[in-house]
């Protein structure tokens, strides 16, 4: 019985390169990375333990993997949507290149076969931070953009990531309208704000907080509907509604205070552009 036990058994151990996990969201777009982070150890690391001119696993053990949800550019190159191994191929102290190969079952480099690359991107490696555990990180998101970097012992490398986040959100709205129920004034108010911001959509963003309003009308969708008339130039009528949208917040003070302060601003500075 015991030996069948320990036939079976999973042991689990700790690992001298443990896995990590890294999620995140870049304008409507969710990336992950899966990797197993080697250290240092007193050794050199690029040059040396990972030699020039050959491919990197980006980590230890099983091939570093990154997903994507949604199609999306690394630095200027169009990726599909999908999970891909990510090797690193630095070339000198000055020039990288990252690869995405569509084969996901590998083993740090076994079996890799270049017909399998979707992606080849140049990246440049810069001086940083001592980094004992090499440690993949995003940083610099902004609405649609943002970068994924690799750190290990004194070098760096930062790989731009850029997101179409207008086809998605379009699609969205559409879905989010058609599936609204007969009361639920509040989703069309945030479509057309969404909308309000884009010069070629500015007729739609009317059309949807004129619907919002006439299922019920508050402070909130007044006030959306003077920031579509202020953006296009047309102050009275944005410091009217704005009026309004103050007028209506006293019925629903908990939720007004939230806003009050920059429709009170934008009310006294439409004022004095009216005419």
């Amino acid at each position: 019985m015991l030996a069948g036990q320990a036939a079976t058994a999973q042991l689990r151990l700790p690992q001298a390169s443990p896995e990590s996990y890294l999620r995140q969201t870049i304008g409507l777009t969710d990336i992950t990375v899966r990797y197993h982070a080697p250290g240092v150890k007193g050794r050199k690391i690029f040059g040396s333990l990972v030699p020039y001119g050959q491919l990197w696993r980006a980590g230890a053990n099983e091939a570093t993997l990154i997903t994507f949800s949604d199609e999306l550019f690394l630095e200027q190159e169009r990726v599909p949507a999908g999970t891909y191994s990510l090797y690193i191929l630095p070339e000198n102290d000055s020039s990288w290149n990252v690869v995405l190969n569509k084969d996901t079952t590998l083993w740090g480099l076994e079996g890799y076969n270049e017909l399998n690359d979707v992606a080849y991107v140049h990246v440049k490696p810069t001086k940083a931070a001592f980094k004992e555990t090499m440690q993949f990180s995003f940083s610099d998101i902004s609405l649609n953009k943002g970068y994924l970097y690799l750190n290990w012992e004194n070098t760096q490398i930062a790989i731009h990531i850029e997101t179409e986040i207008e086809k998605k959100a379009l699609a969205n709205i559409s879905k989010a309208l058609a599936e609204a129920k007969p009361d639920d004034w509040f989703i069309w108010a945030q479509c057309a704000e969404y909308l309000s911001t884009k010069k070629e959509f500015q007729e739609k963003a009317l059309e949807l907080i004129n619907k919002s309003i006439a299922i019920k009308e508050n402070f909130y969708n007044n006030w959306v509907k003077a920031r579509l008339y202020a953006q296009n130039q047309e102050y009275e009528v944005a410091a009217s509604l704005t009026a309004k949208a103050m007028q209506l917040g006293t019925t629903d003070p908990e939720a007004y205070k939230t806003y009050a302060r920059e429709i009170e601003s934008a009310y006294n500075d439409w004022k004095k552009k009216r005419f």
